[in-house]
């Protein structure tokens, strides 16, 4: 199986390459390129089909985004033409070789208004920015596969990894600095959703392009929208105690900031987010036959990665 993945260099993308199954033989790429990294810019429609059609990859993994969610709302151009531009470009290119698509999404693409956790087939309604390219780049997909069976949307949430920058790395930082100046550590209360792990969604990832990595007709048994995220719900609060706290457990930290919850009103930002975007992963679990760990424990062995 031949997978071209974009975003090599991310921290999703670094999880790929260290979970890479045996017998596949990956092309990663990345927006300079780079040592073992093929270069190619998602904000250029032109090479993103040029590279499809030299490869021919059986799948495409675009693991790349446009994710700063602020900078988003001062950057929409550049933002449209990574989170949408790239998505149509690849699926284009993919309808002329004959090859797939997984295409990484988010949470973002929904309001966060319902209060309950969000199903597949839920229309899409974005807030800012980030989420509207987001949601533009899986209708370009739909739009450019249709019923081909070539194109598979994956969406998940708060990703953290052990290398890049999350929001775990970014706590583990500030409680270390807050709590040497003995002063309180402020986080968002209010705002739920789904803490993943790098490395369970690499797992989810390379088992979904093994299942349709099979004819045509084993992969139209893949649903067109599946979620994966790791188990539990959590708010951005409850994500800084945890790392505070599994900081000092494991020796990271010499002692923790007193985290302070906030409300979104409190904590103002460019992006409007949603407030309750937890993402219902019932259909993913049971296609992929994988058993979600809770993000707690994910955590843990995520911050076990930098001793």
């Amino acid at each position: 199986m031949k997978v071209l993945l974009t975003g090599a260099a991310g921290q999703l993308g670094q999880a790929l390459q260290q979970q890479l199954p045996p017998g596949v033989e990956l092309i990663a790429t990345n927006r300079s390129g780079g040592l073992g990294l093929q270069a190619l810019d998602l904000a250029d429609p032109q090479a993103c089909r040029a590279l499809v059609r030299e490869h021919r990859p059986d799948w495409v993994l675009n693991g790349g985004a446009y994710t700063a969610v602020d900078k988003a709302e001062r950057e929409p151009e550049l933002a449209a033409a990574v989170n949408a531009g790239a998505p149509r470009a690849l699926a284009e290119a993919l309808l002329e070789t004959g090859g797939r698509l997984l295409q990484l999404s988010t949470d973002f693409v929904f309001n966060g208004q319902q209060g309950s956790p969000y199903r597949p087939e839920q229309p899409r309604d974005p807030l800012g920015v980030y989420g509207t390219t987001k949601a533009a780049g899986e209708a370009a997909v739909e739009q450019v596969l249709g019923d081909t069976q070539q194109g598979v949307i994956l969406r998940t949430s708060w990703v953290m990894g052990p290398a890049g920058r999350n929001f775990a790395l970014t706590m583990l930082r500030l409680h270390q600095d807050r709590a040497a100046g003995n002063q309180p550590l402020g986080v968002v209360a209010d705002q739920v959703g789904g803490p993943t792990s790098t490395q369970s969604l690499a797992g989810a990832c390379w088992r979904l392009l093994q299942l349709g990595a099979g004819d045509r007709q084993a992969a139209g048994h893949l649903p067109a929208v599946m979620h994966w995220c790791d188990a539990g719900a959590a708010s951005w609060y409850d994500v800084a105690v945890a790392v505070g706290e599994l900081g000092l457990e494991l020796g990271l930290l010499d002692s923790m900031a007193h985290v302070t919850p906030l409300s979104t009103e409190q904590y103002p930002t460019p992006a409007r987010r949603p407030g309750y975007s937890l993402l219902d992963c019932s259909e993913a679990r049971q296609v992929l036959g994988l058993v979600p760990r809770h993000w707690r424990l994910t955590l843990r062995q995520l911050l076990e990665a930098l001793r």
